[in-house]
């Protein structure tokens, strides 16, 4: 009994006689001393616990969206190239894209900067280009994904689709050309693919036509959700060719006759990517603009499979970006006096969103480690596209539920986020027609039309 009234005595200790006062005015003490005094040693401690945690200030662990520890197995190089992106995109462009985004315009001073960090045309050997891994060039577009997805696919149209159209189909002379240029955005690049009537079905339908005369190749036709385009020095059109039927690229100058470009207007997502619907009415291009190793819609597939993984990775940062930006909010939002992270539902949530993004950071680490090796097949491309596209839409839905009303607002950043996945998963093959591409793989059976 004695050592119970010593450790009341030592829960009281810090209480002076006017508080108790004060207590005794709204509780019945002697009850409580009475029901304290029967309490075992196990229950002095839990309410001596209680009782002394309250004046502390309970510190949240850092937000680590890389829960595997996949950015790990970079080198220190590697990993030094990493942080560097991401400090220049939290200092130089994410101050900046929410404006940007809500007046559909694109910053063209960031151009310059983006510049300065050596990082575009990232994979390619020469002509200025850091020669780098295909994984360390994911781990970029991820960084970028994180910021804002918009930037991340100026990026990657400038990176990938047009450097990459000119890096496998040009010439050496082409290359020579234009590649250093555009490794520096000196020269800025556009991808025409696409077509008003023609998107999932360019690899058999192509309507924009081109014919080889003596003046050069004459193309006639339209191009639509031209990323770039409105701005562009070059644009990389791909037409067929009405004498032999094949799909053929060419290097079109923004100062050609007959090109025209009117920007895309009333997006709900990517707004800050300049998107255009060109026309080409007997667009005529010299036979040394003509792609020399674009024969057929074959080659064009292999800028697409190359650059289909970099969106999987664009995706990936997408959704990191909402996780962790929506994991923050519930770490300072405050409902019923206490953080919202606290609750279990939205704890449910938050455990929901970061399994599928480790499951995504870990599918296209390995997908990165297959295209270094020389391994990668368009199906493994697809899949990636399919999951990583997929999966953000479910995580940037999440986000946005844990913040309640705020989700919606851009001052959050969770809101573009959410807008710009429905963008990431529709360009670069839709969902249905990546998955027909695996399935063909899978079961050696063609379900395309």
């Amino acid at each position: 009994m004695f050592k119970k009234i010593k450790n009341i005595l030592s829960l009281l200790k810090s209480v002076d006689l006017e508080q108790i006062q004060k207590i005794s005015q709204k509780i019945d003490l002697p009850a409580v001393m009475a029901s304290v005094s029967k309490m075992d040693d196990k229950q002095l401690k839990m309410l001596n616990k209680m009782l002394t945690s309250g004046g502390k200030k309970r510190e949240s662990p850092p937000i680590n969206a890389d829960f595997y520890g996949v950015e790990t197995k970079l080198n220190p190089e590697d990993r030094a190239l990493q942080l560097k992106v991401r400090a220049f995109l939290e200092a130089e462009i994410k101050p900046l894209v929410n404006n940007y985004w809500l007046h559909d315009e694109f910053p063209f001073e960031i151009i310059p900067k983006l510049a300065e960090l050596n990082i575009c045309g990232y994979t390619y050997e020469g002509y200025g280009c850091a020669g780098g891994t295909s994984l360390m060039d994911g781990i970029i577009a991820a960084e970028f994904g994180r910021i804002d997805p918009s930037i991340a696919t100026f990026l990657g149209v400038q990176s990938g689709l047009a450097m990459g159209s000119i890096y496998l189909c040009g010439s050496e002379e082409q290359k020579a050309e234009w590649l250093p240029r555009m490794q520096q955005m000196q020269v800025i690049g556009a991808f025409g693919l696409t077509e008003p009537e023609i998107g999932s079905g360019a690899a058999g339908g192509l309507t924009t036509t081109c014919k080889k005369t003596e003046q050069g190749w004459v193309l006639n036709g339209q191009k639509k959700w031209i990323g770039n385009s409105t701005f562009s020095d070059i644009t990389i059109i791909w037409a067929r060719d009405l004498d032999d039927g094949e799909v053929k690229g060419f290097i079109v100058k923004k100062e050609n006759p007959g090109f025209e470009v009117e920007k895309i207007k009333g997006k709900m997502a990517l707004r800050i990517v300049q998107n255009g619907l060109i026309t080409m009415k007997d667009c005529v291009v010299p036979e040394s603009d003509r792609l020399a190793l674009a024969n057929s819609f074959k080659d064009t597939a292999k800028v697409l499979q190359m650059t289909r993984a970099g969106v999987a990775w664009m995706a990936v940062g997408c959704a990191r970006g909402a996780y962790e930006n929506a994991l923050a909010y519930t770490l300072e939002r405050k409902q019923f006096g206490k953080p919202i992270a606290s609750f279990q539902l939205i704890q449910n949530h938050l455990v929901e969103m970061l399994s599928n993004l480790t499951a995504m950071q870990t599918l296209v680490f390995r997908l990165s480690e297959m295209q270094d090796a020389d391994e990668l097949r368009d199906e493994h491309a697809s899949l990636a596209k399919v999951f990583c596209s997929l999966r953000t839409r479910d995580i940037v839905s999440k986000a946005r539920e844990v913040m309640g009303g705020n989700g919606i607002l851009l001052e959050y950043n969770v809101a573009r986020f959410l807008a710009d996945a429905e963008a990431i998963y529709s360009y670069e093959g839709t969902k249905e027609i990546n998955s027909l591409i695996v399935g063909r793989s899978i079961t050696g059976i063609s379900a395309f039309v």
